[in-house]
């Protein structure tokens, strides 16, 4: 048999498309994984991937050794959680969005613990896509919306609201307490990368013209965004969920309240995963997420 270690490597490229993403999945450098595919194709005698353009595509024995290399570790995930599942004491691996994680799930994992004594949660953020496997993980906490993959069983825990966040100072300072939605139409508005739409479709919300929103500076995660509304920088847009506690400590106020979206914040998991500790979670989350409407 070949190298173990090369077979993960490969399989986790060949599922992911990209020798970056399965570098990242399995904590390893981008080299470590072109070593182990190259060593994996030496073994065998045979190139498994060729190269188009700045992508890879599998050749016609890297897709055969795909198929099968996919059905074998998803045998064995599927022994492991079942395994794991007989052992009341094994932590729960959580995948979590990284502004979710930070800005949300940690301010509320002492009273979590507190309320759940017989869980053991272990948190990891994740910023690439969840695959349909959930690979890595037990389950994950998410916003998004609907259709979900086949494979998971879904939790509904809230909508998700979003609307404009800004500093008191600022909101002092240009005259926004009193103002209607429209006002923001003069106004700097911050943007983030991981929601190009999020201003737009609010607007549409508020029956303002979207093509009317004035440009303004971007940043590439929620965290700096808000950071810069804090700052007096300009206007966020941004989930409630996730300016909670913000509000209730003053340093962000919303003149202009939330507005529901298409989107669900949802606990996700495989759906052969035991089910007993999931609920006991998703009901945590749920009666959390309604305690801050």
């Amino acid at each position: 048999m070949p190298s173990l270690n090369a077979l993960r490597a490969f399989e986790a490229t060949a599922r992911l498309g990209s020798v970056s993403r399965a570098a990242q999945e399995l904590h390893v450098t981008h080299g470590a994984v072109s070593r182990q595919i190259r060593a994996l194709e030496d073994d065998l005698g045979t190139p498994l991937f060729q190269r188009q353009g700045r992508g890879l595509s599998l050749t016609a024995a890297g897709l055969r050794l795909r198929d099968a290399s996919a059905a074998a570790f998803t045998q064995l995930r599927e022994a492991c959680d079942q395994l794991r599942g007989h052992t009341a004491q094994t932590p729960l691996v959580l995948g979590c969005p990284v502004s979710l994680l930070a800005r949300w799930m940690i301010p509320r994992l002492e009273r979590l613990m507190a309320e759940l004594p017989e869980l053991t949660l272990h948190l990891r953020p994740q910023e690439l896509p969840f695959d349909e496997a959930l690979t890595g993980l037990d389950a994950a906490l998410l916003a998004g919306e609907a259709p979900w993959p086949s494979g998971w069983q879904v939790h509904e825990l809230a909508r998700e609201c979003v609307g404009p966040v800004v500093s008191p100072h600022f909101a002092e300072q240009h005259g926004l307490l009193s103002s209607a939605p429209s006002a923001l139409l003069q106004q700097p508005l911050l943007h983030t990368t991981s929601r190009p739409q999020a201003w737009q479709a609010w607007a549409q919300g508020q029956g303002l013209p979207a093509t009317q929103l004035p440009p303004g500076q971007s940043f590439p995660h929620l965290y700096h965004l808000l950071e810069a509304a804090v700052a007096g920088r300009g206007v966020a847009i941004a989930p409630e969920q996730l300016v909670a506690d913000d509000l209730t400590s003053g340093r962000l106020l919303a003149p202009w309240g939330f507005q529901a979206t298409a989107a669900q914040w949802v606990l996700v998991a495989p759906s052969r995963a035991p089910a007993a500790r999931l609920t006991a979670l998703a009901d945590w989350l749920k009666r959390a997420l309604a305690a801050q409407r």
